[in-house]
């Protein structure tokens, strides 16, 4: 796989604070990277330092093999960025708005724009003024401006902010389709934990300016203790039972359900030594754990409170 973004120790330091503190990890072509962590984590400030809003302190960023530092005019044509919200001309219809902005850029073609507009699903109300469009639809509009000249990197500040599920779901999917038919890296930055899991390849979790872990979604979600949910026949024996149990294991009791954090190992061990002190085991179902346990989990693990 090539790597379209390297970030290689990226720090920010204002007014002698370490806002960003030598976040280093590579985006590959076909990608979707979720930039994951808690408002004021240092998502946007990164983001910023990639597309040259803000100057790195100490560091570099390479895209596509140039510096951000001394190449930032050839490194920055090959992004296409939204920070924060998109920036739109509402008296003009979407149209306009892309022909305005396909000046700014050589060589976009007619059938580029039609193409672009197509890839995001615009086509019926392109001609319509961006006034009247929904927020989902100013999304994808300002989607199709960052595409418009065919970037190897598409990066997404909090692209859901604001959005209905329905809108969610739409920007989910063409993220997805971007990586996977434009062969794209795309980095996308949230809060939003169920969207992350839905929409991301791999993760990097950012907590106090500090890259904490990077893995794969599902090796995220599962790299960890897993929940088991145990039915029995009296939950409040099983109480008394486990509290005397020597294991080192966490549990939860509802009624006649029990909640055990396990590793898998360990599961016909703590079956056997319920069943021997005369407990009906009537199932054993692993709980699906979600993104948010596992965030929660690394977080908490740090030490660092968790804002929304």
């Amino acid at each position: 796989m090539n790597s379209v973004i390297q970030l290689k120790g990226v720090s920010k330091v204002i007014k002698g604070k370490k806002i960003i503190d030598s976040l280093s990890f590579d985006v590959y072509e076909g990608e979707v990277f979720g930039f994951l962590g808690p408002n004021g984590a240092g998502k946007t400030t990164t983001i910023r330092m990639i597309v040259g809003l803000m100057r790195i302190t100490e560091g570099d960023v390479v895209i596509s093999g140039k510096s951000i530092k001394s190449d930032f005019e050839n490194a920055v044509k090959e992004v296409g960025a939204i920070v924060e919200n998109p920036e739109l001309y509402k008296f003009m219809s979407g149209y306009q708005n892309l022909k305005h902005f396909a000046r700014m850029q050589k060589g976009i073609s007619e059938a580029r724009l039609k193409e672009v507009i197509e890839l995001v699903g615009l086509t019926d109300r392109i001609h319509d003024k961006v006034k009247t469009y929904s927020l989902g639809m100013r999304q994808r509009l300002g989607l199709a401006q960052c595409l418009l000249h065919k970037p190897k990197l598409l990066i997404l500040d909090e692209p859901t902010n604001g959005l209905d599920p329905a809108g969610i779901r739409e920007i989910r999917d063409y993220i997805r389709r971007l990586a996977q038919e434009e062969g794209m890296a795309v980095i996308v930055s949230s809060h939003l934990l169920s969207e992350m899991e839905m929409m991301c390849d791999r993760i990097g979790i950012i907590q106090k300016g500090k890259l904490v872990d990077i893995q794969t979604v599902r090796d995220f979600v599962e790299d960890s203790e897993q929940i088991y949910q145990f039915e029995v026949n009296d939950g409040v024996r099983v109480e008394e039972i486990l509290s005397s149990y020597t294991g080192d294991f966490q549990f939860e009791i509802k009624e006649n359900q029990i909640q055990i954090g396990l590793p898998k190992e360990k599961v016909p061990e703590v079956v056997k030594f319920l069943v021997e002190k005369e407990i009906e085991i009537y199932s054993v179902m692993p709980v699906a754990k979600t993104l948010e346990d596992r965030f929660l989990e690394i977080t908490n693990k740090e030490g660092v409170a968790i804002h929304g």
